[in-house]
């Protein structure tokens, strides 16, 4: 390399932005970070710009940019804040940006992770909403910009690294692959009990360590389900080629069936650092931090079917794959509704999945042609979820 790549970190204060900075730190001869951006954690940000000196430091709330410029005034740093929804698009597309960790949760991640795309840099994915709003749009402007598009979930980094580099050749090989899922923090529940589950129990998943939005969407298998929508556009499969299999361990992260009936799986230490990294170094493998997985001291790897009296949204990821266009955006903004309820009280538990398949059934899609359709069909979806709460 005959400079440091200059990586932008969309989302830097929550885990996937934490952890990316965490390896880079491990390689300062080979990453700078120019731009980092928070949505409302102006004491995280501050201790970051502080650390990494930043060029720009993006916050979409305006208040919570006032005081972070403040802030870093008074510190005698020289970062330079912005702020509004658009300067997370701009600073995506920067000219002095080479990499991009997309990693702001949600539909609002959207809009940078195209700008990005279309700016031709290489987009690390972590945001799995925008690929499941944006579907056929954002892998458009990934394809006229050029970019390089790293998935950073690590089932979907998993399905890659067992795929060849080149990526023409990937429909040849595939028969199907398999998304592997935890099962969450009530695998063996009864169902009949969760109307009574709190927003830490689900959150208290046992093998990974997330933010609290994407813990209670393990609980529900709702990521999962997500994931499924994202490895249809990611690797341009039909629904019925993608699985889903329980594995309590998290050591296979998932698995692709060759044509041949010859199984590849990707293992490892269940550690965000791994895929990140990946992403990071592609096509090289750098260190990660990650522990060593010690196949002498690993349990047994068990998996199991994905119960659909237990977890029922998971599958709506099929059903929304199977309906008009745009069907994956209304699902993943009732689950943003309906999650959010959830986690301030506002909802049980057990009824997350009736909004959203409600949703889905209510909220016809209309127009997904551009970004603009796509989030004003994010706001019907929304205020219809919140009409139903």
């Amino acid at each position: 390399m005959n400079r440091r790549q200059r990586v932008c970190v969309l989302g830097s204060t929550g885990s996937i932005g934490v952890n990316t900075l965490d390896v880079i730190a491990r390689h300062p001869d080979r990453y700078e970070v120019v731009a980092l951006s928070a949505m409302s954690r102006v004491d995280e940000l501050l201790q970051q710009c502080l650390t990494w000196k930043p060029r720009f430091a993006v916050m979409p709330l305006r208040g919570a940019a006032a005081e972070l410029r403040t802030r870093l005034r008074e510190a005698g740093s020289p970062t330079e804040v912005l702020d509004g929804a658009a300067a997370l698009a701009d600073i995506a597309a920067h000219p002095d940006v080479d990499t991009v960790m997309a990693a702001i949760v949600g539909a609002a991640g959207l809009a940078p992770a195209i700008a990005a795309a279309r700016a031709g840099k290489r987009l690390l994915l972590a945001n799995k909403e925008a690929i499941v709003v944006g579907g056929a749009l954002f892998m458009a402007a990934v394809e006229q910009g050029g970019a390089t598009l790293l998935p950073i979930d690590s089932e979907h980094s998993a399905i890659f690294q067992c795929l060849p580099e080149d990526r023409a050749t990937w429909h040849e090989r595939i028969d199907h692959i398999v998304l592997t899922a935890s099962g969450g923090p009530f695998r063996s529940r009864d169902p009949k009990t969760l109307a009574d589950v709190t927003p830490d129990q689900a959150c208290a998943h046992p093998n990974w360590v997330m933010g609290r939005k994407i813990s209670v969407d393990s609980a529900t298998m709702m990521k999962k389900a997500l994931e499924v929508i994202e490895a249809r556009w990611l690797f341009n499969l039909a629904p019925e080629q993608i699985r889903v299999l329980i594995h309590p361990q998290s050591i296979i992260h998932s698995m692709v069936v060759c044509r041949d009936q010859s199984v590849l799986a990707q293992l490892g230490t269940p550690d965000m650092r791994v895929p990140i990294a990946y992403g990071l170094s592609f096509p090289e493998r750098i260190t990660s931090g990650a522990g060593r997985l010690d196949l002498l001291t690993t349990p047994s790897l068990s998996f199991e079917e994905a119960d659909a009296v237990r977890f029922p949204g998971l599958h709506l990821s099929w059903q929304a794959l199977k309906a008009p266009e745009g069907s994956t955006t209304v699902l993943n903004a009732a689950n943003e509704i309906a999650v959010d309820a959830f986690l301030n009280g506002r909802l049980r538990f057990d009824r997350i999945h009736a909004v959203n398949s409600q949703c889905l059934a209510d909220v016809q899609p209309g127009d997904c042609a551009s970004i603009e359709a796509l989030l004003d069909l994010d706001a019907r979806a929304r205020a219809h979820a919140t009409r139903l709460l």
